[in-house]
Order: structure tokens, then C-alpha cells, then sequence
């Protein structure tokens, strides 16, 4: 047997050392006091966990069809700095000093500081905390390259439902004294999409939602009568608030019923299809909102459009307390 196997042996089979997991040969060869981190396999296996990583694949090759650029493993694909380097150009609209191609270790991480740079650049201002870092994401770090894919996917407003509440139990083994020891620590990967996006300011509907689920039914059934009363003049009906104002196509239409003006169609788009469009048209609303001297919605357009039912309601009470009366 192998020095490196006999001591992944002892480390697993040592009375003082906590059981490792799923451990591999090229994970035991460490430095004295070097520490390593993985996920633990079952954690791997958690559907909320898959949806995660699925989630962000399909937005990164989506983002990069035109660089004809196709992702399929994150953790090899993305340590590099080649894919996170074009994603990044991307979606910021901007071009990095960076060398196109870089085949040693030194010119890899040289890419991924630069790139890296630019990300914190980005995100500092709005006090992301930083869970990655140069040599993480290019030891494979799947948990620091999750981290780092997700505080993109807020900050850019991605038009993609990431999974709430995804955490990983990761194993951290360290060489002590010739030993690997290990451990187990929860790592948070997603909160819910609000905290994410960094909107703490609670309101009245947060209440509703976290205390009094029965009170939320009864504004919903308010709201429905509400828009209905005004949508039935062009035989249009709502029966689901989460879904049927998605696409903005009936916030533009009842705001043309509330203010009594026929919104010219070229304005925005009937059949919306794309994301985009669907975005274009609740913007549209919203200016029409400020428009008729409404506040400027709290919620975001594209909150709206990913069926976020919280700022779909939001900007619908904001049109109840306004025109309540209107008939």
C-alpha cells in the first residue's frame, strides 16, 4: 500500500479523527495544516441543490450562446477564468485587459484576479460579502464558484428563478500532525430572492406573508375585484394575480382604464414573448404609474415578470389606494 493511501487510512481509521466522506486520493495529498473543502456527496444529491446548479448552467449558456460558448460542468469549466472572463463581459457590457487564451496555472490566475477585480468593482458598492476568492475558484471550489454565479445572477437581475434557501453541509479536512481530520460546516448558498437582491425595508405585505397567511386570501380577493371591475370593460378577467400580470400586457391595459386613455399598441407589446418584452411592458406601466403622479413602485420589473407574487401585489395596491373609487 501506497504512503498517500495508508494515510487516508489512518486518517479515516484514527480514533481521534472524525470520519471523512467520500474522501479521494488527490484530496488527501496535503501540506501539513493545508486545509481542503468539499461538498458532501448527499448534499449533491438534494433536488433544491440540482436546481441550483441546473438553474445557473442554463442562464450562463443562455448569456453565451452568441460566443457559441456551451458550460456543462461548472467547477471545470469556470476555474480558469476564460468562461467567467466572456460571462462577465457580457452581461456588464464592457471588455476586460485580460489575455484571450492562458494555458499555465500563473496566466490563469492572473486572468482571474483581473476578472475578479472587475466583479468586486461591481458588487462592493452594494456590500455583497465576497464568499470567493482567486484561488478557490481556480482549486474548483464548487461552493465559491456557486457563491460567486449567484451574487452575478442578483446583481445583473437575471431573468431566472433561483431556488430559496439552498444549503450544502461541506467537509473541511485539514492535516494535523500527519493526520486528516475532518469536519462539517453548513454553508448558506441562497436566502430568499429579497434578501438576496438586498431589499431589507419590510413592509405590510411582508407581515402578511410571514404572520397572516388567512388576512393575504382576503387581499387578494379585494385586489382581484378591484382590477376585474375595470378589465371586464374590455371582457378581460383575472383569476390568478401571480401569473396573469407577468407579462404587463393587463397593468398597461388597466392603467389605460383608470386614467381613461386608449394606449396606442405600438407603445408595447400584445403577445410578449421574450423576457425582455415582458420587462419592457411592465416598465412601460410603471412610467404610466408616475405618469398619473403614483410613487415609483417598490418592486422591480422583473420581480414582476419572474411571478414574484409579493411585488405583483405591491404594485397593485399601489393602484387600489389611488383609484379605489374610480369606476
Amino acid at each position: 500500500m501506497s504512503d498517500l493511501q495508508e494515510e487516508g487510512k489512518n486518517a479515516i481509521n484514527s480514533p481521534m479523527s472524525p470520519a471523512l466522506a467520500d474522501v479521494h486520493p488527490e484530496d488527501t495529498q496535503l501540506e501539513e495544516n493545508e486545509e481542503r473543502t468539499m461538498i458532501d456527496p448527499t448534499s449533491k444529491e438534494d433536488p433544491k441543490f440540482k436546481e441550483l446548479v441546473k438553474v445557473l448552467l442554463d442562464w450562463i449558456n443562455d448569456v453565451l450562446v452568441e460566443e457559441r460558448i456551451i458550460v456543462k460542468q461548472l467547477e471545470e469549466d469556470l476555474y480558469d477564468g476564460q468562461v467567467l472572463q466572456k460571462l462577465l463581459e457580457k452581461l456588464a457590457g464592457c471588455k476586460l485587459n485580460v489575455a484571450e487564451v492562458t494555458q499555465s496555472e500563473i496566466g490563469q490566475k492572473q486572468k482571474l484576479q483581473t476578472v475578479l477585480e472587475a466583479v468586486h468593482d461591481l458588487l462592493r458598492p452594494r456590500g455583497w460579502a465576497l464568499r470567493w476568492s482567486v484561488d478557490s475558484i481556480h482549486g474548483k471550489n464548487l461552493v465559491a464558484i456557486l457563491h460567486l454565479l449567484v451574487s452575478l445572477a442578483m446583481h445583473f437581475r437575471a431573468p431566472i428563478r433561483l431556488p430559496e434557501h439552498v444549503t450544502v453541509q461541506v467537509v473541511v479536512v485539514r492535516k494535523r500532525e500527519g493526520l486528516l481530520h475532518s469536519s462539517h460546516i453548513s454553508e448558506e448558498l441562497t436566502t430568499t430572492t429579497e434578501m438576496m437582491m438586498g431589499r431589507f425595508e419590510r413592509d405590510a405585505f411582508d407581515t402578511l406573508f410571514d404572520h397572516a397567511p388567512d388576512k393575504l386570501s382576503v387581499v387578494k380577493k379585494s385586489l382581484i375585484t378591484f382590477v376585474n371591475k375595470h378589465l371586464n370593460k374590455l371582457n378581460l378577467e383575472v383569476t390568478e394575480l401571480e401569473t396573469q400580470f407577468a407579462d404587463g400586457v393587463y397593468l398597461v391595459l388597466l392603467m389605460g382604464l383608470l386614467e381613461d386613455y386608449f394606449v396606442p399598441l405600438h407603445h408595447f407589446y400584445l403577445t410578449p414573448e421574450s423576457f425582455d418584452q415582458k420587462v419592457h411592458n411592465v416598465s412601460f406601466a410603471f412610467e404610466l404609474m408616475l405618469d398619473g403622479g403614483l410613487k415609483k413602485p417598490k418592486a422591480h420589473p422583473e420581480d414582476v415578470v419572474n411571478l414574484d407574487l409579493k411585488s405583483t401585489l405591491r404594485v397593485l395596491y399601489n393602484l387600489f389606494t389611488k383609484y379605489k373609487n374610480v369606476e
